[in-house]
């Protein structure tokens, strides 16, 4: 089922940039279920069926036996819906909320459950990709593509009792395709609206015991224009400059079946981004936008290689896995001679062992070392070790649970443990399955709070930080009636949030201190129904409430309602037609020429996207995207695109 929770904070949402020299502005339907997680064969996550969530519990398992809430987009929901980049993908999954500062190319947000974005941990292939140059740590949608991807899934609620620091709102994990089969290729071509080109290639399969699977892609929108119209309004002795983007990415996967029960694999993604955006005018208070572009420039290698053995007739498996993630930004701010530029990397060795226990469910042990740097604008690390477990269980096909447990030692920030525990229960003879979990979570301080000062604004780092706690909890249904033709469920969840990193007053100077607090809590429900073989349809509903329990104030950018719903059609097997509808509720928000407090208005958009297989080898298709030409901002102050249209051809070998 094709479905989205929300993004950027403000006080004590998300911790507030010390003053600095301007960069890229900062903004921030599918199946109920979860993607691969490191430590799972590639033979198993390419024979993942679309009703089993791999990232829950780090093993393939079926959704309907699973606690914890989760949401598996797969392969054929990116074709279907004709999502180009993460950001526009995720937007229309429960329990999210995108916020990204314009068009393509722009900063991205995640939140999720009204946490913020930094408290939500991306992973790819198994390697956690959050940004550890960055001074909140968060991963950066603007410049990740869907192609390349086979299932994204979003596994809501706390986890760091499985994945560690950064999983307290919840964890987006990712799988790209990997190749089997007799060798063939593809190329897409597309174009469209704010002068988009689009091309993208790839080809895979398999040889004897090797398995690959490669693709490049290069996405350009050469003229979108992110200012409102009010505010281009109050420029008169110029124009106001638009926004352009370039995207090239690279994805690799390949694998060798060394024997039938040992396993080679490897992954990458390279990406080179060139962004260009209106630079504005900070001359005269509130700031407004000039005739001049800032850019930005990203390089992004995402690697990592895996080793898996089964011994015992598989009744024990192991996997080890090493991997490598590396980020350099440049910013040029217009009229400034100077190149802002943050560098940083992470390295990760770990190490799973699932013993299965037959009828009885599984245990889970592993270990993880983990170094992050930063080298420019200082240079710093630190380094984590980290041991953890789980046990699942079931009971006569009624009863299923997990529990996992996890030690963290950090070398800057401490020792934190944290634990997780999740039983579903299937109601016999009704189809009805009640689903419940509760653990912790933390987020540890970046090394730019830790580390990176800024004296010229008064404004120095802490590095006695400590870690973002929370503690979280859901509890819900799932209902299949009419042999599984019709499924609907919702849930209700709950997080408490302390220690939240924020700024404050100390002596003459800002710094970070933990001082701030927050609660959320929520529903979320889903509904799938498949009327007849040719027509599935599909809906998300989430509700939100995020405070300051301090003040009791509202977190910034956190939408109270949230729906979704799209229809898909087969009229033929040539042929399918999704259209969908998104609406956002209103919002508290600080305004970005003024950092005023402000209320974003609600919007709809709909959009509509279509595919044909003319030929064999020959498939066309085409997408409107908000067909209302509905005018909105998310956040306020970045308009977002009006009315497009786009289409093109792929050409399959």
């Amino acid at each position: 089922m094709l479905v989205a929770v929300p993004a950027l904070a403000s006080v004590p949402a998300q911790e507030p940039a010390p003053p600095q020299k301007p960069k890229t502005p900062s903004a921030a339907p599918s199946k109920t279920a979860t993607s691969a997680p490191q430590g799972t064969p590639e033979s198993v996550i390419s024979t993942v069926p679309e009703t089993v969530t791999v990232t829950a519990n780090r093993i393939p398992q079926d959704l309907s036996k699973v606690g914890s809430q989760v949401t598996v987009v797969t392969q054929r929901d990116i074709e279907l819906l004709q999502r180009r980049d993460l950001a526009d993908l995720l937007a229309r999954e429960p329990g999210l909320n995108m916020v990204r500062s314009g068009g393509p190319g722009a900063t991205g947000s995640i939140f999720m459950r009204g946490v913020n974005s930094n408290e939500v941990k991306v992973r790819l292939d198994g390697m956690d990709i959050n940004d550890p140059s960055t001074p909140a740590g968060a991963f950066d949608t603007s410049q990740f593509l869907t192609d390349g991807l086979a299932r994204v899934e979003i596994l809501r609620g706390p986890q760091s009792g499985l994945y560690g620091a950064d999983a307290m709102g919840g964890v987006i994990d990712m799988t790209t395709k990997q190749g089997q089969g007799p060798l063939h290729g593809f190329v897409r071509l597309e174009g469209g609206s704010y002068s988009t080109k689009n091309q993208t290639a790839g080809f895979s399969g398999s040889l004897h015991r090797f398995h690959y699977m490669v693709e490049v892609s290069h996405n350009h929108v050469g003229d979108y224009q992110a200012v409102p119209k009010a505010i281009r309004a109050q420029v008169h002795d110029h124009d106001v400059a638009s926004n352009r983007n370039d995207n090239r990415t690279a994805n690799v996967r390949l694998g060798y079946d060394v024997t039938d029960n040992f396993d080679l694999g490897f992954t990458a993604h390279l990406t080179q981004a060139d962004y260009e955006y209106v630079a504005d005018d900070y001359s005269s208070y509130p700031a407004l936008p000039s005739a001049q572009q800032n850019e930005s420039d990203l390089k992004q290698a995402i690697l990592r290689g895996t080793a898996h053995l089964k011994s015992f007739k598989g009744v024990f498996e192991q996997t080890l896995g090493v991997g490598y993630i590396t980020y350099r930004r440049h910013d040029i701010t217009a009229g400034d001679p100077e190149i802002a530029s943050n560098r940083g990397d992470r390295l990760k060795v770990d190490w799973q062992g699932l013993t299965h226990l037959g009828h009885n469910g599984s245990f889970l042990v592993g270990y993880d070392y983990i170094r992050e740097r930063i080298m420019t604008p200082v240079s710093a690390q630190t380094t984590t070790n980290a041991a953890w477990g789980q046990l699942e269980g079931h009971w006569h096909d009624i009863l299923f649970g997990s529990a996992n447990i996890r030690y963290d030692n950090n070398s800057r920030y401490g020792n934190y443990v944290t634990w997780r525990v999740a039983p579903a229960v299937k109601i016999p003879g009704t189809g009805l399955t009640l689903k419940a979990s509760g653990g912790s979570g933390f987020h540890g301080p970046s090394l730019n709070q830790l580390f990176v000062s800024y004296p010229a604004y008064y404004f120095l780092a802490n590095p006695n930080l400590r870690a973002e706690r929370l503690l979280g909890f859901d509890a819900g249904f799932e209902e299949r009636l009419l042999d599984g033709k019709l499924t609907f469920g919702a849930d209700y969840y709950g997080n408490h949030v302390r220690n939240l990193i924020n700024t404050a007053l100390s002596g003459y100077n800002y710094t970070y201190v933990n001082v701030a607090r927050a609660q959320t809590h929520g529903v979320e429900a889903f509904v799938d129904y498949r009327i007849i073989k040719s027509v599935d349809l599909r809906g998300t509903y989430t509700w939100t409430d995020a405070s300051d329990r301090s003040t009791g104030a509202a977190l910034v950018r956190r939408p109270r309602h949230k729906a979704t719903a799209s229809v898909i059609w087969t009229p033929t097997k040539r042929l399918s037609i999704t259209p969908s509808l998104l609406y956002v509720s209103g919002w508290h928000d600080l305004d970005r020429y003024t950092s005023m407090n402000t209320i974003g208005h609600d919007y709809v958009t709909v959009n509509i996207a279509a595919e044909y297989k003319l030929a064999k080898f020959l498939t066309l298709f085409a997408r409107g995207d908000n067909l209302g030409n509905r005018y909105y901002e998310n956040p306020v102050g970045y308009l977002q695109p009006g009315r497009s249209f786009y289409g093109g051809v792929t050409f399959g070998l």
